[in-house]
């Protein structure tokens, strides 16, 4: 089973129904002991960055959280959730992050018309298992105007906004994390989140 953690932040139905395209069994909820019994989660996220931590502390969900990712359980970040993984954000104001990654996030500088919004190419810096069924320049939807920052060995995959180069994929261990939205990238999206159950069922 899927929990797709629900702290009031996200399209969360959206990512639900492509987790469910796969066939696995998945549900949205912030309980405690259907958390501690999932065997993968995603944190999903639309918004900003103080507001998604906000809502994290207020259904005491930063420990728990932390307690199953040091307990290896696979975690995928979406969008907003791939950026609260790290370390602090500066939306807004400083606003300490789960801590799961290393690295910041900022917001993105460039010339172009923020926010960054459609359909960009990935370009890959290392293998890894999210990868398994994509190749080079296949396109994912994006929508944000902040970004992380973070080290080579995290970077999975990033795409180019102008001259700035985005992580779009990040990972260390069993924590990852996609900048755009999978849910919302057709077949493309589907087979990242493909390769993520193959992750969870190995």
């Amino acid at each position: 089973m899927i929990v797709i953690i629900d702290y009031n932040v996200g399209n969360l139905q959206s990512v639900q129904g492509a987790i469910e395209r796969l066939g696995l069994e998945c549900i949205i909820s912030r309980d405690s002991e259907q958390i501690n019994k999932a065997q993968a989660l995603i944190l999903p996220g639309v918004g900003a960055f103080p507001t998604a931590m906000k809502q994290l502390t207020q259904y005491n969900l930063v420990e728990l959280i932390k307690t199953r990712a040091a307990a290896g359980v696979p975690i995928l970040g979406i969008c907003l959730g791939m950026q609260i993984l790290f370390e602090k954000g500066t939306e807004k104001e400083k606003t300490k992050g789960l801590g799961l990654l290393k690295g910041s996030v900022n917001l993105i500088q460039t010339v172009e018309k923020l926010p960054h919004m459609g359909w960009n190419q990935l370009h890959f810096t290392q293998n890894h298992p999210l990868l398994r069924y994509l190749k080079e320049n296949d396109e994912t939807y994006f929508v944000h105007s902040y970004a992380v920052q973070c080290p080579k060995d995290e970077l999975i995959a990033y795409t180019e906004y102008g001259d700035v180069k985005i992580p779009a994929i990040v990972a260390s261990g069993n924590v990852m994390g996609c900048q755009f939205h999978p849910e919302k990238s057709a077949q493309i999206g589907q087979l990242i989140l493909k390769a993520f159950k193959e992750m969870i069922l190995c």
